[in-house]
């Protein structure tokens, strides 16, 4: 549609109408809360909106309304809850409820597509540091009429919902993947509490400096091009593409490595660099993934040392490690699937929120 027409970009079949302009004051009412954060406690009967994105409980409620709750500082113009029912409300989040010719899931999507800019624009230094009730009140907003609210505010609603299932689906694989790692390493008898069957020996106790080697070399130092012959590995990044400035690594398999703060694992399918920003270690003794998911046992984080310094302390520690192979292959091989799924899940999230934002930019005005 045309911008003169004040409508925009995307529309559902039918509706042509221009938009109307409006300001909130006159479509909603507007209030905040009464309460503190510390009035919450530990599994109350109501949801407790609070300055933040998550949400506490109390077993009082102030209202029982359907509602758009937004805080009056922190992150600015990104947290929005909707919820209809009976809540409690901190002092500092706004409440908008009493909905008048305009549809709340409508008002939602709009809030989340320009109330961040909105605010900004009344803000001379760029930043805002908390809401005031005439930044809603004053809000000039555009829209179609009911029947077209109704539609946008329904189908944003149902793509939010769809995003929420990915999160929960890849929350649930996290915590089977940590619930793993807990069972599935032996303990100080040397024996895991859940193992694959057919398994059953004692495991063995080594120290990680015994069953690793660091792979020392010259590293990689010049900015990657997209158009080189080997990977450039970076700490916490996916591969790109670099010049073969040095001799590439060749035939190593399950690599893991230590950058100043992180962790990652690489399985090479070809000749590769590495960035100066990680160290790398081989270990030729056990399939595991290159210890990799060892590493990840909460006990063996670092607690203060970045992994690039920590990892002098490791190579001292004594752990146990299955002697069979097929153990060591079937264990680090049931982690790496649930890595890809959480992966998977990761990134159709991404592409959801991709798409809904595009949406926001292309069904508000």
């Amino acid at each position: 549609m045309k911008d003169e027409k004040k409508a925009p970009k995307l529309r559902f079949k039918g509706f042509t109408d221009d938009w109307e302009q409006r300001k909130l004051g006159d479509v909603a009412d507007i209030t905040t809360g009464s309460r503190n954060h510390q009035d919450s406690v530990t599994d109350g009967k109501y949801p407790f909106f609070v300055r933040s994105d998550k949400v506490e409980r109390l077993n009082e409620y102030d209202f029982d309304t359907r509602a758009i709750l937004v805080p009056g500082d922190g992150r600015i113009g990104e947290i929005f809850h909707y919820y209809n029912g009976k809540f409690a409300l901190h002092q500092r989040v706004y409440k908008v409820d009493n909905f008048n010719g305009i549809n709340a899931l409508f008002l939602l999507g709009k809030f989340k597509y320009s109330f961040k800019k909105h605010a900004l624009r009344l803000n001379a230094q760029g930043t805002v540091p908390s809401l005031r009730l005439p930044m809603f009140t004053n809000w000039n907003i555009s829209i179609p009429n009911i029947t077209e609210q109704e539609r946008i505010g329904s189908f944003f609603r149902k793509l939010d919902r769809t995003i929420t299932l990915h999160e929960e689906k890849k929350r649930q694989l996290e915590c089977l993947k940590s619930a793993l790692l807990q069972k599935m390493f032996a303990n100080k008898n040397g024996y895991p509490a859940v193992r694959f069957e057919g398994f059953d020996k004692a495991w063995k106790q080594s120290k990680l400096g015994e069953i690793t080697k660091v792979i020392a070399s010259k590293p990689y130092i010049s900015t990657p091009s997209t158009h080189g012959n080997y990977l450039v590995i970076q700490q916490g990044d996916k591969p790109i593409a670099g010049f073969s400035n040095s001799n590439p690594f060749k035939n190593y398999n399950n690599i893991t490595l230590f950058g100043d703060h992180t962790l990652s694992l690489f399985k090479p399918r070809s000749p590769f660099l590495v960035a100066s920003d990680g160290i790398k270690i081989l270990s030729p003794s056990i399939e595991m993934n290159g210890l990799f998911y060892f590493y990840e046992l909460e006990k063996y984080k670092p607690k203060s040392e970045g992994y690039k310094r920590h990892f002098t302390i490791l190579k001292k520690c004594k752990a146990n490690f299955p002697t069979d192979i097929d153990e060591q292959k079937l264990i680090g091989s049931l982690l790496l699937r649930i890595d890809n799924l959480i992966t998977k899940q990761q990134l159709k999230m991404d592409k959801l929120n991709e798409t809904k934002e595009s949406l926001l930019q292309n069904m508000f005005i």
